[in-house]
């Protein structure tokens, strides 16, 4: 196999003879293959999406306005919030929700606030905003630059972010989330700090891209008083993205044998509740995760979590994954 192609199909090709099935890859890219059971069976993956969830499950998982809506009307806590949609669309749709809706219901709710586009995933496009101006700046690029035609506005989760992963009734492993940040030396610019963090990936073998130029950061950067070319004093941490996928620079911790059962058995009852097998459960809290359950936020779910920055952050780590799509496979084959 060619060794660029993505883990997921270096694994599932791996396990090909172990579990007694034929795979054909799709050999430009690798993200995409075709599994034929010995009973004839016929399975497709698509680089973390698989055929275990139903359809309409995974769709409704990745639009999240509708996520959001069954969650909460199933009881689950979840941001305050509204979608809205581009002028263009509003006109189409024959809806009064456009970006001067948006701005009605974000003075309402008072900021900052949290937008995002409606269909992306890996943190694309999320902004924490705090006036009027960066709002429409922040929908503008959510309906433009991205070419989502829905962008949500909400109120900011406040907390500490986790991932819990389930497949069918177990959790398979958790992790916290920190969105991506630097740590001053008093003697490096901020972009000089950035491309340290970014070859440090590059020799931990993460494939994280960071993307200095992003407007996002210098949003941020707005708010710390600083730019690209500030120098930090040493040992201040600066958070520079509002989001913390692992995939936009953020950093993993596991948690997985810290994860309290209460928090265990919402996971898996909010896939299920969700018709879900297989499901990243995205959560913010106040508490404890190794203590039951207090206060805590769904912030999304996630029908093809990826987990290949997570599998990176150690060998233990990346065994629990090679493990999760080995259980994957054999759940497929055997339903």
């Amino acid at each position: 196999m060619n060794k660029h192609y993505p883990q997921i199909s270096a694994y599932l090709a791996e396990f090909a003879d172990e579990l007694g099935y034929e795979i054909l890859i799709e050999p430009s890219y690798g993200y995409v293959g075709r599994i034929k059971t010995r009973t004839g069976k016929i399975l497709f993956y698509h680089t973390t999406r698989f055929d275990i969830n139903g359809l309409g499950a995974s769709e409704i998982a990745k639009d999240k306005t509708f996520a959001s809506y069954f969650m909460k009307e199933l009881g689950y806590p979840v941001p305050e919030g509204d979608s809205f949609y581009s002028d263009y669309w509003s006109k189409i749709v024959k809806s009064d929700k456009d970006t001067m809706a948006a701005v009605k219901y974000a003075e309402k709710l008072g900021f900052p606030l949290i937008v995002k586009p409606n269909s992306e995933s890996q943190g694309r496009g999320v902004v924490k905003v705090h006036n009027v101006d960066e709002l429409k700046g922040a929908m503008s690029m959510i309906f433009e630059d991205i070419k989502d035609r829905v962008a949500i506005v909400q109120e900011v989760a406040v907390g500490k972010d986790y991932r819990i992963v389930v497949l069918d009734r177990e959790v398979i492993c958790a992790y916290r989330r920190t969105p991506l940040a630097i740590v001053g030396n008093g003697k490096s610019t901020v972009t000089q700090l950035l491309q340290a963090k970014q070859a440090e990936f590059v020799t931990r073998g993460r494939d994280t891209t960071l993307t200095i130029e992003d407007p996002r950061i210098a949003h941020s950067l707005t708010y710390l008083h600083s730019t690209l070319d500030t120098i930090p004093e040493s040992g201040k941490t600066m958070e520079l993205l509002a989001n913390a996928n692992l995939s936009s620079g953020g950093d993993a911790e596991d948690v997985t044998d810290l994860l309290h059962e209460d928090y265990k058995k919402m996971a898996i009852k909010l896939t299920r509740d969700m018709g879900l097998r297989f499901c990243g459960v995205d959560i913010m809290t106040g508490g404890p995760i190794d203590q039951p359950i207090s206060d805590y936020t769904v912030i999304e779910i996630n029908s093809a979590p990826g987990l290949d920055y997570y599998a990176e952050t150690g060998a233990k780590q990346k065994e629990i994954v090679k493990n999760l799509y080995r259980k994957l496979i054999q759940y497929m084959i055997n339903a």
